[in-house]
């Protein structure tokens, strides 16, 4: 699936049909640049989940978890990873297979920790308002 975003305020539609377009599937890896609105779109994501707490990057702290109207999720950015045992170490498998949804920033950084369905988000920049989304189902 292929959605192009003018402005941040179409991100609460594109949400919504983001979480229809995955069917049941609960684990999200986000790509793209830094500053591409990866963490702006898992905002959208989380209030159309529900969640009325305020959503902000887990840079420093790698998860946050939110609750939704229905679900536990959790906000993962491994950025700041060195290495994937770091993930090891904090038991990412608790989160991933939890059936909370799971949106995860970097997700580059875990490659063989990735589990084995998931939607692929692509966040390429057009210019300073427009980004495309490319949304595939792996």
């Amino acid at each position: 699936m292929l959605l192009t975003a003018n402005s941040t305020t179409q991100l609460p539609s594109i949400a919504s049909e983001i979480i229809s377009f995955a069917r049941g599937i609960r684990i999200f890896l986000f790509y793209g640049d830094m500053g591409a609105g990866k963490t702006t779109l898992i905002k959208a994501l989380c209030e159309s989940l529900g969640t009325t707490e305020p959503v902000t990057s887990p840079t420093f702290s790698i998860v946050n978890e939110y609750i939704g109207t229905k679900n536990r999720i959790y906000h993962f950015d491994f950025y700041r990873l060195k290495n994937q045992t770091e993930a090891l170490d904090m038991g990412y498998e608790e989160y991933f297979y939890s059936d909370a949804y799971c949106f995860i920033e970097w997700p580059e950084k875990i490659p063989d920790l990735l589990p084995a369905n998931y939607i692929s988000i692509n966040i390429k920049v057009l210019d300073d308002n427009s980004r495309q989304i490319i949304i595939k189902q792996i």
